[in-house]
Order: C-alpha cells, then sequence, then structure tokens
C-alpha cells in the first residue's frame, strides 16, 4: 500500500495541473481556464460523444487520454496553438518530451499513467486521435459559445485557424464536428 507521504505527493502535483492557466477564457467569464478545467471538460465531451454515438473505441482509454493528455503541461507550460511567440511554439514538442521524462522519473510507480503520456505524444491508436481532434474541437467550440470573443482579443485569424485545423492528425469520428463548429466560428472571426 502507498504511503500517504506518496498521495499527499502526488496531490501537490495535480494542485500545480491546476495553476496551468490557458489563453482561453471560460466562456461568459473573463477569467482563464486552467488546465484541470480543460481536461475535464475534455473527458466529459469525449464520454458523451462515444457513448452518444456508440462508438466502437475504447472508452476506458479515451477517458485516461482526456485527462493526462496535457499533464505535461506541468513542467512544459501551455502552449497556445496561435501563439505568435515563434520560440515558444518551435520549441514546445521538447518542452513536452522533457516534461514526460521528469513525470516518468518522479512516478514510476504509476506506470499506466507512464505508459499512456507516451502513448498520447505519438498518436498511434484511433483513441489517441481522437481525443487529440477533441481537444483541438473543443477550444473551437468555447469559442463559438463565447461569440469569438478570445480569437478576437488575441487577433486569431482566419487564416490562422485554416492552417492550424489542416496540422491536425484526423480522427473520422469528431472530424465532422469539427467541420460543423469550424464553419459557424467562421463568422465569429
Amino acid at each position: 500500500m502507498k504511503k500517504l507521504e506518496d498521495i499527499l505527493d502526488f496531490s501537490k502535483l495535480l494542485n500545480k495541473f491546476r495553476e496551468v492557466e490557458r489563453v482561453q477564457t471560460v466562456p461568459n467569464n473573463e477569467r482563464r481556464e486552467n488546465s484541470v478545467e480543460h481536461s475535464y471538460q475534455l473527458a466529459m465531451l469525449a464520454w458523451y460523444i462515444v457513448d452518444a454515438n456508440k462508438l466502437s473505441l475504447d472508452k476506458n482509454l479515451i477517458l485516461k487520454y482526456a485527462l493526462i493528455h496535457d499533464l505535461v503541461e506541468i513542467y512544459a507550460g501551455d502552449t497556445y496553438a496561435f501563439s505568435k511567440n515563434e520560440s515558444e511554439y518551435s520549441t514546445q514538442k521538447e518542452r513536452e518530451h522533457s516534461a514526460s521524462l521528469r513525470l516518468k522519473n518522479e512516478y514510476t510507480d504509476f506506470e499506466d499513467m507512464n505508459s499512456l503520456i507516451q502513448k498520447y505524444e505519438i498518436k498511434e491508436d484511433k483513441e489517441s486521435k481522437f481525443v487529440h481532434v477533441l481537444d483541438k474541437l473543443q477550444a473551437h467550440i468555447n469559442v463559438y459559445l463565447e461569440d469569438g470573443k478570445s480569437w478576437k482579443r488575441l487577433d486569431v485569424t482566419l487564416q490562422m485557424i485554416l492552417e492550424n485545423k489542416n496540422k491536425l492528425s484526423t480522427s473520422t469520428e469528431i472530424e465532422i464536428y469539427f467541420n460543423h463548429v469550424f464553419n459557424r466560428n467562421k463568422v465569429t472571426t
């Protein structure tokens, strides 16, 4: 059985995750969302879409991916998809990979988490691709729900959105939703 100190240590890590502030504001609110809120919403959206559409995907794996997909941001920080800081954007993969190794070294006893972080990084299964594309869709949904406020505030252009959309790995289960929300967001930009 794990010692209480280990559980407290992991709780401290999760509290650090809560401190990672994202660029996206919470719809109908002026404050920015944190990575815990983002990951929770992503997990719930994933669960809902998989269940409602009776998708033949591993729901347990999808929920785990959704919960850990940004955990590396504790050490790497959040990199906004439309960041105009080229240095920040160009070092993202390296920073996140270093962060995943740090988590692996700090939590050697949490093999499932470490393994899933690595698998999510390479996105070789349908479930990781599903979560990756849904992660991007979630941002579009929240921007739509706030009438484009975040993108207007940050001068995100339609061209930037198109370039970003073209970089996504595909998930046929999410792509249809992505295209619908994308077309609605064209009106808000």
